[in-house]
């Protein structure tokens, strides 16, 4: 019940220019070190329109988004590699799970090394396709031009989602101007593609509105925007995952491995959806395991 309140109380001190409140998790639940106000609807580029209060639970999932702000994790010093990583949620683009796809993650990243900010992105809201991937990249750009500041090498700067996040972290790094693309991607079961019979017709749904038509879909699926300057990619998935199929990742795969873009896919045989952050997830320590190696991979010394 404490902590309840104490979301509440937070979430009330807040509000954007048009008065709308927005919700900010406390630094003491979420972990992080920092938290930065990067714009909302009447600053950014893009608005997604929304203009009711943002929502949040006890778990941390975030509904009606139109701000964006972004929950800084600052490596220790002694243990700083230098790389630094976006992290973008997931939640069907209907919501944000900030606890689990964002802020546990970080919290990992930040203890091997690796600083992190997750970004708490606007939503699409039935068709306004531009406004979480301009969020996405304004994450990159603020890590590498701030994270300077504590130890981030502003070519070591990647990105990471789970689910629709995976979406997003895979569209950043596709159609992002080449010299702005993110060094690495990590995509944990991801949405990938608009055109087959396992799409996720939510994320598709609240990015392109309903109206959208099969050309719009084709567009935006990520196997076609895949290109020889898509950065290297993880991918990780389940077998038995059935809100997002694991032929979803194998597509993208396919696609990295045609334009010859190092990458590594991984597929684990149980765990169906959602175990992004769980430590009680069993093959927890084994995805921890693959992240920190592929970091490790991915590594370049600050004089290369």
């Amino acid at each position: 019940m404490r902590r309840f309140l104490t979301l509440i109380l937070v979430a009330g001190i807040f509000s954007t220019a048009a008065a709308q409140k927005r919700v900010v998790v406390s630094l003491e639940d979420s972990g992080a070190d920092e938290i930065v106000h990067y714009w909302d609807n009447s600053t950014a580029p893009h608005s997604n329109e929304i203009t009711a209060d943002e929502q949040m639970n006890y778990k941390f999932d975030m509904t009606l988004t139109s701000s964006t702000d972004f929950y800084i994790y600052k490596a220790d010093p002694a243990k700083a590699t230098g790389q630094a990583v976006v992290i973008v949620p997931g939640g069907g683009y209907y919501k944000l799970s900030m606890k689990y796809d964002g802020f546990m993650i970080a919290q990992y990243l930040r203890s091997i090394g690796v600083s992190a900010i997750v970004v708490k992105y606007r939503l699409p809201n039935n068709g306004h396709r531009e406004v979480a991937l301009e969020d996405a990249q304004a994450g990159l750009r603020f890590m590498r031009t701030q994270g300077v500041k504590w130890g981030v090498d502003p070519k070591q700067v990647g990105i990471l989602g789970c689910s629709a996040g995976g979406y997003l972290a895979g569209h950043a790094s596709t159609v992002t101007p080449d010299d702005e693309k993110p060094a690495f991607s990590i995509l944990i079961y991801p949405v990938i593609s608009g055109m087959t019979r396992s799409r996720h017709r939510g994320t598709f749904g609240q990015m392109l509105g309903e109206g959208r038509t099969h050309s719009e879909q084709e567009a935006y699926t990520l196997e076609n925007l895949v290109s020889a300057t898509t950065p290297p990619t993880l991918l990780l998935h389940t077998h038995d995952d059935v809100t997002v199929e694991s032929t979803h990742a194998t597509t993208y795969y396919k696609a990295l491995k045609y334009y010859g873009v190092k990458a590594s896919l991984r597929i684990f045989p149980t765990g169906k959806h959602g175990w992004a952050g769980h430590d009680d997830y069993f093959y927890a320590e084994p995805i921890k395991e693959a992240i920190a190696d592929w970091l490790k991979i991915m590594y370049k010394p600050k004089n290369n």
